[in-house]
């Protein structure tokens, strides 16, 4: 039995039907901002607060491109230029920042799109439309896609950059490449990949254009160590991202837990099961396009592992789109009603995952758990704020406390950060201890498997891991007493105060 037959002439180009594209765009973008209206006010999160937008409003003030009132980093300030652009127009506020980052995730759902089109020419049905509906409904993209962060926009990029590649427009997807380095500098996976399969088929002349994102990346660390002294920015974030990832245990568990989170995690398995059975039956998966797009996911897993200190999920944003295509197409492998368990199962777990935490370890941006953690920060701070005193607290409720453009406090409070909650850090508090201690899950751990024999001998003798200690055990070192607890979908934030005084009491009233 012959295979399907390929479709006659070139692939319809991305300058076909552009007013279809458009429609397109609006109709995610609407969706997106329909779904994500009620979350418009959250708060900015960790490293939104630690890191990017206090480099946007270095460009928005001062126009310094480098961060001056945050820690400078290798992260080029493309986003961040789009964020202080997009304030400058419209105003500063967290609804504009919200706004600013659906429409680059509706561009985002688009590209996937349309590279799953491409990708799944010659199969049968119309299993394109799968992906970007996979997309929508993942907890990793729906909870990055508000977010004023670089994952987001990288893969957007990536999206496009590949996608044009499979069209033959290497020029186009080179210029497209040059744009994903200035968005974040691992990005340069996908030009070193692309140039790598036109060298091997010779094609030396298209593998040329691919030098110039290289020139681009080159040309903004120089910029960076002329105005820093360091190539990544700070001796810091070099040791952290660049030496600390290369211990062997630590590489080999990061590698370990991106390829988890792409085939098992969130459900992910149900689509791994038809991408196993396909593989056998669908000649499609092993064509020349597909051998590109599996080289430049195995290309991102190993970039993000060897470089970043931090095993962050968001760091595999820009390969989902083509995770999610192959799980679309490898479902046409299967009988009617396997399909539509196998999808009826994905669908669900993706959905499910967006509100129900794991019952192991994760980042908290990885679903809504993120919302619930800048809701009880905001209860926190806004509690602490009108008690007099000294406060500690650790990053990044530390930052909210002291920094009021971030929305959190009307005036900026003077905070000791503390670099953790664990047992000898809280020791250095006992001869000089606060007026106020701001305490919460700084992890995700409800079986306690961190704290577990051989799970903890292992994270301490490999990452230096110390449980944190809770707060009434941290009340009782420093004689402290919790005033006020919130909680919301499992996680926890506590104020402790000194002293039983009614003076006190009446403020957390």
């Amino acid at each position: 039995m012959s295979g399907p037959k390929k479709p006659k002439g070139p692939p319809p180009r991305l300058g076909v039907r552009r007013q279809s594209y458009i429609i397109v765009w609006l109709v995610f973008a609407v969706f997106l901002i329909a779904a994500h209206g009620p979350l418009f006010e959250t708060p900015y999160y960790w490293d939104e607060a630690g890191q990017f937008v206090p480099a946007a409003l270095d460009i928005l003030h001062s126009n310094h491109w480098i961060p001056t009132s945050t820690l400078p980093n290798v992260h080029p300030p493309l986003v961040m230029g789009y964020l202080a652009a997009v304030w400058k127009v419209v105003g500063y506020s967290n609804i504009a920042t919200r706004l600013a980052m659906l429409a680059i995730a509706a561009f985002g759902v688009l590209f996937a799109f349309l590279l799953s089109i491409d990708l799944s020419r010659g199969s049968p049905g119309a299993p394109a439309i799968v992906s970007p509906v996979l997309l929508c409904i993942s907890p990793l993209f729906f909870a990055q896609a508000m977010l004023a962060q670089l994952d987001m926009p990288a893969m957007v990029a990536m999206a496009l950059a590949l996608l044009l590649f499979l069209q033959n427009r290497f020029r186009d997807s080179a210029i497209t490449c040059i744009v994903l380095v200035l968005i974040k500098e691992t990005g340069i996976v996908a030009p070193l990949i692309f140039a790598g399969w036109l060298v091997a088929e010779k094609r030396y002349r298209d593998a040329a254009w691919f030098a110039m994102p290289f020139i681009t990346l080159l040309g903004w660390l120089v910029v960076l160590k002329t105005s820093t002294g360091h190539w990544l920015g700070s001796s810091s974030f070099t040791d952290y991202n660049v030496f600390y990832p290369l211990h062997p245990a630590r590489l080999s568990f990061a590698i370990l837990r991106r390829l988890y989170y792409l085939f098992v995690g969130s459900g992910h398995i149900f689509g791994t099961v038809a991408l196993l059975v396909a593989w056998r039956k669908m000649p499609l998966l092993k064509s020349r396009s597909w051998q590109i797009a599996g080289s430049l996911v195995a290309a991102q897993v190993l970039m993000v592992s060897v470089l970043g200190g931090a095993v962050l999920e968001r760091y595999l944003l820009p390969v989902l789109p083509i995770v999610y295509a192959a799980f679309a197409i490898s479902l046409r492998a299967l009988g009617s009603t396997p399909r539509r368990l196998v999808l009826g199962g994905l669908l669900a777990s993706l959905i499910a995952a967006n509100f129900i935490n794991p019952i192991y370890p994760f980042p908290f941006e990885n679903n809504l758990a993120f919302v619930s953690f800048t809701q009880l920060e905001a209860e926190a701070t806004n509690a602490a704020y009108f008690i007099p005193g000294v406060i500690a607290t650790t990053f990044p409720v530390s930052d909210a406390l002291r920094k009021p453009e971030l929305g959190f406090v009307e005036k900026a409070r003077e905070v000791v950060e503390l670099k953790d909650f664990r047992a000898s850090t809280i020791a250095q508090l006992a001869t000089n201890r606060p007026d106020v201690l701001i305490v919460y899950n700084t992890e995700w751990d409800p079986l306690h498997i961190l704290s577990s024999g051989p799970v903890l001998w292992f994270m301490h003798a490999t990452y230096g891991y110390e449980p944190q200690l809770g707060a009434e055990r941290i009340g009782e070192i420093l004689s402290m007493r919790v005033a006020r607890s919130w909680e919301s979908r499992g996680l926890k934030m506590s104020l402790l105060v000194r002293g039983k005084g009614r003076e006190t009491l009446s403020l957390l009233r």
